[in-house]
Formats: C-alpha cells, structure tokens, sequence
C-alpha cells in the first residue's frame, strides 16, 4: 500500500511538472475527524512550478486524486490492513478504529478456555458410556448364571422333598426383603407363560381334590367399595361371604368382624352385602373366646378363627353358636412373632378355595417364611403341610385360589402388585407382578371366595371387592 502510495504521488509531481530536489508527506486529521494529506515539493525555482490557480484541468485532476486517495485509505481502514497510518517519525501506527485489539484477545481466549471444557465434558461422557457398557456386560452376565442355576422341571429340589415329607423339609436362609423385591422386578412373568397350565392336570393335583375351572390368576380389577366401617374399630377388619353355606343360611348372607380391640368377640350377620351397606345387621353373634388379626373366615357354616394370644385354630358352628373344634397349630408363630408387613398380629391366617380350607402361618424352624398347610373343615386335623421361600414379613398379605398361594407386595401403596405364587401341586414358587391397586392405603385383610370368584379385602375402614381373571383350563 504504501509502494502504490509512493508511486501516486511521483504521477502527481510529474503531472505539475516538477523537478523536485525534495519531498515532504504529511497526513493530519481534520476538524471532521477525516485523515488529511499534504504532499509539498520544493522547487529551486519559483517559476518552474506554476501555481495551477488559473489552471482548471490540474485543479480538477488533482480533486480527483485526493478523491481517489480518500477511498484508498477507507478500504484499508475496513479491511485492517497495513498501509500508511503514522505522520510521526518512524512510521508509528495510530490505534486501529472499531473493537480494541484487548477485547478480541478476551474473545479469543474465552473461546478457546470454551473448547477446552467442551473438550473435557466430551472425554468425561466417553469414559461413562464405557463404564456402562460394562456394568451392562456384566448384568447380561449374571442374569445368564442366573436363569442356568434354575432347577430343571421334574428334577429332584427342595420342592420335590417338601411334597414328599413335610417333616424332612430342607431349612432355609431368608433372604431380605430387598432381594425379594429385586428377584420381583427381575422375573416378571409375561401372561403368556400363566396361560400355559391349569391348576388341575398338574402333578399332585389329586391331592387337592376337585376344583373344575381352575387356573392360574392372570388380572386383579379395580376395587368395588360395598361398605364402610363408621367407628375406629372397623380401621381394621374382615368380611366375608360362605362359598358353600348350610341353611339357613345362603351365599348372600354376609359376616363383618371389626378388629381393633383387645376382646374382639362380635361377628355380624347380614342378609345380603346391601344391608351392610347400610349398616344395619340382621343379628349379632357374640364368640365364646375373643378372637385375634384379620385371619377368620366362614365356610360349609363355621366361622374359623384364631383365639387371641394362641397358636391355635377354632370352628364356631354359625347355627348352634358354639365352638365345635380346636387345635393348636405345631410350632406356628402367634401375637406378633410372624405377621405380616403391616402387623396386626396376623400370624396366622385362614384362606378357601375351590379345593378347601387352609391356614397361612410360619414358624421358627421355617425361619420367618410362609407355611402352608391344608385342615380337615371339621376336626381341623392338618393333611398336608408346605414350606414356601417367600418371606412372611416381606409381603402384605396372601390368598389361595386353586391350591396356589399368591401374596400382595404392599400393604399402603396405590400401585402393589401381586408378586409371588408357591404351586402347591409343584411344590414351586414363581415371581409375579400382577398390578393390585390400594386405593384406601392400609390393607389389613384379603381372601379369595371361589363362588364368587372375588377378591373380599378390607382397606382402611373400606369393605371392598376386586374382580379376577384366572387363565382358563
């Protein structure tokens, strides 16, 4: 720029005419603020260089070229390049207008300090996709020496030694309530596989005797309010409908017993489950001996319950409102040694299904886990006796349907699930995750009623129904 600069101003000089020993270049701002030039050459002679006042041609030329020097210096002021930008000795630059060379250092560094970060949240975010491909590996892994350590169907395990002798029924470590819930969430079971048997046709089914239209529970509905406790004492509670009643009483007839008390004697009668609904019962028994938790049912005309603070089991005959049969149930757990989660005093636990009376208890050779066993309905003699893996504590409460055991996972959360099963027919437990609503937050009480096929619960001073669906035969 400055070579072509130079050059200018040599055509200028030529243009005048002069013969010029030396020349001097100045530049200067005006009042404006716009750079001025001024370009003096001394002349030896005065007359060899005219004035060019009376010249119009070279005052127009000249015009013209500082015209042309104007824009010059604009495009090298836009572009930020080097041309001529000092009138003082040396050369000096001036300072460049627009952004201070400071700020487009700052700029300059923030951007790098910018990439650096970047840079290393990139390596970060690399080295944990590789520490989760890991883990992923190693969960594929153990999920895989899982599923190979299952017993085979028809080998000899603990199942298989449960059926033939109760009494040689291999002993257990419990596991935590922890474990449990992760073998639930682990094994869901898809409905396909609960479609696949019929609890009938199974090995051992013959033991059990003659359920038609059995099969495995598939669905649990929502629940069907029906009534509702109206004093502290139905907070907890059990109700009930006969599956396979005796006159003069009927299928319809519905019993009610409000727990919470010491001396819990009343069991209420109604003729139908729209007189509970209205709170008006059509007589009132009152029990010989007080009875203990949520675990009574009524069946073939008895009302079977645990009398407090015992291990026993006792059949009050509904027509002759007497205790007709008792009997301790061997080293079972009673008065809060074995209960469920939401306590109670729910240790030991009667249920009916297509194929009888059971009773759901445990004990300390079982370590805490659910034992089953099968009463004669009249002497409540035991027949048979299985020894589950399932926790009794860790659940919320079970039922029987078709000689299978299911269990509910909470007891107080809107979303539990029904989450274990134990096949008696198998001698076999299994992880389910069957969604079991609570609407109410504190269920105290489930049992099945085969002639109904319902679910009768009692959730938090709530007597309510829940509609089932078992896979079919």
């Amino acid at each position: 720029m400055l070579g072509r600069w130079l050059l200018l101003c040599a055509g200028l000089a030529l243009a005048l005419g002069c013969r010029a020993d030396t020349a001097v270049l100045r530049r200067a701002d005006d009042s404006a603020g716009r750079c001025t030039y001024t370009f003096t050459v001394a002349s030896p002679v005065e007359a060899a260089c005219p004035d060019g006042g009376g010249e119009p041609e070279l005052r127009a030329e000249l015009a013209a070229l500082a015209a042309r020097l104007s824009r010059l210096e604009g495009r090298e002021r836009g572009a930020g390049g080097s041309g001529p930008r000092g009138g003082q000795a040396g050369g000096a630059r001036e300072p460049q207008p627009g952004v201070p060379a400071g700020r487009l250092e700052d700029a300059y560094s923030e951007v790098l300090r910018a990439k650096a970060r970047l840079e290393e949240e990139k390596g970060r975010l690399e080295r944990e996709n590789e520490e989760l491909g890991r883990r992923l590996e190693s969960s594929a892994q153990e999920i895989a020496r899982l599923r190979a350590s299952r017993c085979p169907p028809g080998g000899g395990g603990p199942g298989r030694d449960t059926l033939r002798a109760p009494g040689k029924a291999p002993r257990w470590d419990p596991q935590p309530l922890a474990y449990q819930e992760l073998q639930s969430e682990r094994t869901e079971i898809p409905a396909s596989r609960l479609l696949e048997e019929a609890a009938l046709g199974r090995p051992g089914s013959e033991d059990l005797g003659t359920a038609t239209g059995c099969g495995e529970l598939v669905w649990v509905g929502e629940p069907v309010v029906f009534g509702r406790a109206d004093s502290i004492a139905g907070k907890y509670g059990v109700w009930m409908k006969d599956p396979e009643p005796v006159p003069p009483f009927t299928r319809e007839t519905t019993w009610r017993v409000d727990t919470v008390g010491t001396e819990v004697r009343q069991l209420f009668q109604y003729e139908a489950a729209e007189q509970l609904a209205q709170g008006y019962p059509t007589k009132v028994h009152i029990l010989p001996r007080p009875l203990e938790s949520t675990g009574a049912v009524v069946y073939r005309g008895g009302l079977f319950f645990q009398p407090r603070r015992s291990r026993a089991v006792a059949r009050y005959d509904l027509r002759g409102e007497t205790v007709t049969a008792e009997r301790e149930i061997p080293g079972a757990g009673y008065h809060g040694q074995y209960p469920y989660s939401w306590g109670g005093y729910t240790d030991i636990d009667l249920a009916v299904d297509e194929t009888g009376l059971w009773v759901i208890y445990s004990t300390e050779k079982a370590r805490g886990a659910i034992v089953l066993s099968k009463l004669d309905p009249e002497t409540l003699e035991i027949r048979r006796t299985w020894e589950t893996k399932i926790r009794k504590r860790g659940v919320a409460n079970s039922f029987v349907i078709c000689g299978t055991l299911y269990t509910v996972s909470s007891y107080s959360a809107p979303n539990a699930t029904v989450n274990f099963a134990y096949d008696t027919a198998t001698g076999t437990s299994r992880a389910l995750s069957i969604p079991f609503e609570n609407r109410f937050r504190y269920l105290s009480m489930v049992d099945y009623n085969p002639a109904e096929r319902q679910l009768f619960a009692w959730d938090s001073f709530n007597m309510v129904t829940y509609p089932i669906r078992l896979s079919q035969a």
